[in-house]
């Protein structure tokens, strides 16, 4: 099958990618975004491009694709709901619906996160949530990746400082936590894994946690 990626530049992403490029499955990944990941394999190509909000000059590039795992994403921690709303909300939609368009019932996997809920209190569980339900409406085959803790895994790092310590901090306790919270933690491989499978042949339902991924 055939892979587009955004957010390859991301922690999920990279993990993402990095499945991508080992599984047979995948004939071709094109990632899509304001960096590169300097990253060179046979089966990938990377294509800059500086307006997420307008793919119109790329979409000839974006035809033809199978599948699209939309990694992107950012922390709320800080940040006013409009500038998260326009991350979170109006990239994701600008790509969903370009590539409804383009490739109609291909399959678009979307990182968002437990807790997520369009009716939530909390501000970044609404947007996540009211995201989810625009993707859900258009002619796709849209599913809703939720994860809770991820652990990175072969060297793939979080681009954000605090989570990127937080990490190193946590991981020689990451056996234990597996014991005591395993239904609730997934790792980088596990998702990219899962996102290829649910590419693949679909799964049985369109919101999938953390014990969902890892089944998966």
């Amino acid at each position: 099958m055939r892979v587009i990626l955004f957010g390859a530049t991301g922690m999920v992403g990279r993990g993402v990618l990095r499945e991508c490029l080992l599984d047979d499955r995948v004939t071709a990944v094109l990632t899509v975004g304001r960096a590169v990941t300097g990253v060179t394999h046979g089966k990938l190509r990377e294509l800059r491009h500086d307006d997420l909000l307008d793919l119109s000059a790329i979409e000839d590039e974006l035809r033809g694709y199978d599948a699209c795992f939309f990694c992107l994403g950012v922390s709320s921690a800080g940040m006013k709901e409009r500038d998260y709303r326009r991350v979170t909300y109006d990239f994701t939609l600008s790509a969903g619906r370009t590539l409804a368009r383009l490739n109609p019932g291909s399959t678009f996997v979307y990182v968002s996160g437990v807790g997520t809920d369009a009716q939530g209190r909390a501000m970044w569980a609404r947007v996540k949530g009211e995201t989810e339900n625009a993707l859900l409406e258009l002619p796709l085959e849209a599913y809703m990746f939720r994860p809770g803790y991820i652990q990175p895994m072969y060297g793939v790092t979080s681009r954000t400082p605090f989570y990127r310590l937080a990490y190193v901090v946590v991981r020689p306790f990451y056996p234990v936590l597996r014991r005591l919270f395993g239904a609730g933690i997934t790792t980088t491989e596990q998702i990219g894994q899962a996102m290829i499978t649910v590419a693949e042949r679909g799964a049985p339902k369109r919101f999938l946690g953390p014990a969902d991924i890892n089944a998966l």
